[in-house]
């Protein structure tokens, strides 16, 4: 039987989900519902992917006997009340990145956005722990072919990793829900920095579970952000900047400490030109590992004029098509969405743990949000282990 997947928001992450199920359907998954918050937004999903049912609460979807997994692509504020019903409800759960928050105002005291984004994730942590379903957190970054060559490498090597780099950077959201802290909960450290934090993380939990039986874990954070669009000397010259932040970051760096005393620098920014970048470096003690996600440079074409490549797609961001740029020939797949999604169903189908689970997903919140308490107090914070 086909699992039954039933989809909670209709936008670009639930399509970007819904195109890269293609080569389980038929089969292995069913695409059994959709839901978003408008009718027409549902129902425009649903004809581009043939599913049958269309929902505008998404308590009805997960109440439809079709509907034996709730994957999770609404915007981020409304993430663990989803995932607590679904769970409640007996229905496993995949969730986008991050897994939850703090979405109240940008001038609350850091500290309790840490203490509320922690509860949010542990209520869903137990809702999922007392049901008994399964919770597939949704980081492609994990998944992807690059970096699973680049885990694949640093396991054989028998080298120590000493430091771990990782980036996602681009020219800034499209979205309005990213530019304000109530409907986002942060800015680039957490909507973007949640990328290169979560790899990082996963990279040494499973460096640890090699070399000593148990992951690696972070331990301390210390980082900086800054609205770097909103200075008088960028506001008026940013015109092939998309960023718009009304009270969020725009640029953030954090540096993590685990508890075998190496290191992961992160940079997630909303004010870089060229498109996407999303990079991962391994400095061992034996070796160098580069793990380019995007701009992949698989295919190179070069222009003088944006409008030879007609309308043919380039990569996601980029500004113009002029000049030289990196062709995606197969973006998702590089990214490793449909990787993830394949790991998901079978993860849920064995009833065992998925690459990217529960454990991951709540590490991912506790290091970005004390990565904002390290940036409004400018001291290094100590996580709680």
């Amino acid at each position: 039987m086909a699992l039954g997947i039933g989809l909670v928001g209709a936008r670009f992450a639930a399509d970007l989900h819904a195109v890269n199920y293609r080569h389980l359907r038929g089969g292995r998954v069913e695409l059994a519902a959709v839901c978003a918050r408008t009718r027409a937004d549902a129902e425009a999903l649903a004809r581009r992917h043939s599913i049958e049912r269309v929902f505008t609460d998404y308590r009805a979807l997960i109440d439809c006997p079709a509907v034996e997994t709730v994957d999770i692509c609404a915007t981020t504020d409304v993430h663990h009340e989803i995932a607590i019903a679904a769970a409640r409800a007996g229905r496993h759960v995949i969730v986008e990145k991050p897994l939850t928050g703090y979405f109240g105002d940008a001038s609350d005291p850091a500290d309790k956005m840490l203490d509320v984004a922690l509860a949010n994730a542990d209520a869903v942590l137990e809702a999922v722990t007392r049901a008994g379903v399964t919770l597939c957190y949704a980081e492609d970054f994990v998944y992807a072919p690059p970096v699973a060559k680049l885990r694949r490498l640093m396991e054989v090597s028998g080298g120590a990793v000493l430091e771990l780099r990782a980036e996602e950077s681009h020219s800034g959201s499209h979205a309005a829900y990213a530019r304000r802290w109530r409907t986002s909960g942060g800015g680039s450290l957490l909507r973007m920095g949640s990328h290169p934090v979560g790899v990082v993380l996963q990279l040494k939990h499973h460096e640890g579970q090699v070399r000593r039986g148990r992951p690696i874990r972070a331990v301390a954070v210390t980082a900086d952000t800054a609205r770097l669009t909103g200075l008088a000397a960028v506001a008026e010259r940013k015109q092939f900047l998309r960023a718009a932040p009304e009270d969020v970051e725009d640029w953030a760096v954090a540096i993590i400490t685990f508890d075998d005393g190496t290191k992961a620098t992160v940079h997630s920014n909303d004010v870089t030109l060229g498109g996407v970048r999303n990079v991962v470096t391994a400095y061992l003690t034996n070796g160098v590992l580069q793990a380019n996600i995007t701009p992949s440079t698989s295919v190179m074409a070069y222009a003088p004029d944006a409008a030879v490549w007609g309308d043919e797609y380039i990569s996601e961001k980029v500004e113009t098509k002029a000049g030289w740029q990196f062709p995606a020939p197969e973006e998702d797949w590089m990214r490793g969405y449909p990787q993830e999604l394949e790991d998901f169903v079978d993860a849920i189908r064995e009833r065992r743990e998925p690459l990217s689970g529960a454990a991951l997903a709540r590490d991912v919140v506790e290091v970005i949000y004390a990565g904002y308490l390290s940036s409004a107090t400018g001291r290094r914070v100590d996580l709680a282990r």
